[in-house]
């Protein structure tokens, strides 16, 4: 018998960057489609990128198989392409600059690495399903701000 492999799409969102920020992701589990979403008041898209990640891999207190979809290049460069020379350069980059949003990498790191994660680019806003309603629990999560 194969292992179930979950499926998780993310956005993040921002109304003025920075600004009133969501975050949304839909997990599929098994068929089952399971919405997070949250927000915050003063934040950037980047952040709230990196957060619709991190909280979506945190959802499993076990390791998991998992392919994750971002509309993010940063995310998805960060963390499959990046991230291995800023840790081996005292967290700065290419420019020996500190990593911004270095708290939020190192979590997306230690996440990254508890669960099993193939990660993928898919284009924002282009009908792709699952994505447009990661989208939208974003922006819900940017509505439900008091």
């Amino acid at each position: 018998m194969s292992e179930n492999i979950i499926k998780i799409f993310t956005d993040g969102a921002c109304k003025g960057n920075p600004g009133k920020g969501g975050w949304g992701a839909l997990i599929i589990d098994n068929n089952e489609e399971i919405e997070i979403y949250g927000g915050s008041l003063n934040t950037t898209n980047n952040k709230m990128e990196l957060l619709a990640t991190i909280n979506a891999l945190k959802f499993y207190n076990d390791s998991k198989i998992i392919e994750l979809y971002t509309d993010s290049k940063y995310v998805q460069n960060g963390i499959t392409d990046w991230i291995d020379n800023w840790k081996k350069n005292g967290w700065l980059n290419a420019s020996k600059k500190p990593v911004k949003n270095i708290e939020l990498w190192k979590e997306l790191d230690a996440m990254s690495k508890f669960h099993k994660v193939d990660w993928f680019w898919v284009k924002g806003h282009s009908n792709h399903r699952e994505n447009d309603l990661a989208d939208a629990l974003a922006n819900r999560g940017i509505e439900e701000l008091i």
